[in-house]
């Protein structure tokens, strides 16, 4: 079989398309890029350790100490090899700082308590535990931004994967969305294959360089063929990834374990402990309460900015489904003209839509302040008193108008069964840019998997996605 009859070009999809490199040299390419980025975060580790370093200076003014310490930034780079920090991105699609943070906070501990006994073989030195709880909070802060930052670097310095993607259909729609989605997954797809020619692929030669990826998207797989993909990827250096066919019976409540070499597909089907509905609601009263305090003059200035804009009413206080589909007032900036709500009626009846969601690009009811406020999120600031008081949570599905609730089917009742957010899955994953499916499918992984862990990832995440203000209107 020819090479050239597997590149077939996605000219059907908006957005320039990546010619398929050819031969060797683009392999070899492949390679490198997974070497620079291993390359970079080695770097943004050994900043980390310098960092830890030069507080010792900064914070004890101790310079003998900080030398010292620098001597030792080897061993931050053996530990987090130990650690796995250097071999994660390659295995998956998407790979974030996020998700390695449970493994940077066990590297920081672990480094911090070799470095400490290491420093103490040094002549008249005693490190408190402070300090050593310091140096592992300024390991934690700077391995996070660094490694961040190192991440983003590398995705503008290299050329993203080029990617085959064999079945189509509705599957392989979904993987062109959510590549677009989520630049971050750094691959663009060259090529598509029908999942009849599966056998085709796999007999395939002199592959090397073609594709750096297959992604298999297929309505129906055989065993045999999945053995296949896994030879040929493995005989041509590329990287596999395997969309699960039945996407509903696999669903977001699942999680794969192994009995020895059996695997085993186990559902969360039981009821969230009410331990993390408690630590849930802490986090919430503390994390507000602080933020009202700390955030009070910049509430102040936005509220004047607010007036003298458009006038009153600075706030603009609307009825909202919580838990149950109770109502209860939330608090916004005004970013609209204040006739807003009778506007609304003319550019939008809300029996003319087809589904319960609705987002106005180029609203023409938002004010000039208002959109800037938009774009930045701060006009969901007095949210937090929301949050306070126990209407909504930091995190937690988008609080939806009584009027469209009420235009809900059955099967969409379930992001009612706690409290709505003031950020979560669909502002992380998207914002105004998905679709009314695609919200209800990340924010029905979100509560099938409802976790402690899980807010605070959503709550880091939810910063970048402010400062891009990407699908924010």
């Amino acid at each position: 079989m020819d090479q050239s009859e597997l590149l077939i070009k996605d000219r059907g999809r908006a957005g320039p398309v990546a010619e398929p490199a050819r031969g060797y040299a683009a392999a070899a390419a492949g390679r490198w890029r997974d070497a620079a980025l291993r390359r970079v975060l080695a770097a943004a580790d050994v900043a980390t350790a310098l960092v830890v370093s030069g507080s010792f200076f900064v914070v004890e003014h101790d310079l003998g100490l900080a030398l010292w310490s620098a001597v030792y930034v080897p061993v931050w780079i053996v530990l987090a090899k130990l650690h796995g920090l250097y071999d994660r991105d390659q295995r998956a699609l998407r790979h974030l700082t996020i998700d390695e943070l449970p493994f940077i906070f066990a590297w920081a501990v672990s480094a911090s308590a070799i470095l400490a006994g290491l420093l103490m073989l040094a002549p008249g030195v005693t490190l408190p535990i402070a300090t050593l709880a310091r140096c592992w909070l300024i390991a934690v802060v700077a391995a996070f931004v660094l490694r961040s930052l190192a991440r983003l670097l590398w995705r503008k310095a290299m050329p993203a994967e080029r990617a085959i993607v064999v079945g189509g259909g509705a599957l392989g729609a979904a993987v062109h969305r959510k590549l677009a989605l989520f630049p971050d997954t750094h691959a663009v797809v060259v090529a598509e294959l029908g999942q009849d020619r599966v056998d085709e692929l796999c007999a395939g030669r002199d592959l090397r360089g073609a594709y750096d990826r297959v992604i298999l998207a297929a309505s129906e797989i055989e065993e045999h063929h999945i053995a296949a993909l896994v030879d040929l990827c493995r005989r041509e250096g590329m990287k596999l990834s395997v969309v699960p066919p039945a996407r509903g019976m696999f669903g977001t409540a699942v999680q794969l374990k192994h009995i020895s070499d059996l695997p085993v597909i186990e559902y969360n089907t039981w009821d969230v402990s009410r331990s993390t509905l408690l630590l849930k609601r802490v986090l919430d009263v503390v994390v507000s309460a602080v933020a009202l305090v700390l955030l009070s003059p910049l509430l102040l200035a936005i509220a004047l900015g607010v007036l003298l804009d458009s006038g009153w009413p600075i706030f603009f206080v609307q009825a909202r489904a919580g838990v149950g589909g109770r109502p209860f007032p939330m608090v916004k900036f005004r970013t609209m003209v204040p006739s807003a709500e009778e506007m609304l009626q003319h550019l939008l009846p809300f029996e003319s839509l087809t589904e319960p969601m609705f987002k106005l690009r180029d609203d023409p009811r938002v004010t000039r302040l208002g959109a800037r406020l938009r774009k930045t999120s701060l006009d969901e600031l007095p949210q937090f008193l929301n949050v306070f008081i126990g209407h909504m949570s930091l995190v937690g599905p988008r609080p939806e108008q009584i009027e469209l609730v009420e235009r809900y089917e059955p099967e969409h009742e379930f992001r009612l069964s706690v409290r709505p957010g003031m950020t979560g899955p669909m502002q992380v994953y998207g914002r105004g840019r998905l679709t009314f499916e695609e919200r209800l499918a990340v924010e029905r992984e979100y509560i099938e998997n409802l976790s402690l862990g899980r807010d605070l990832r959503i709550l880091a995440m939810t910063i970048p996605c402010v400062m891009a203000g990407d699908g924010a209107y």
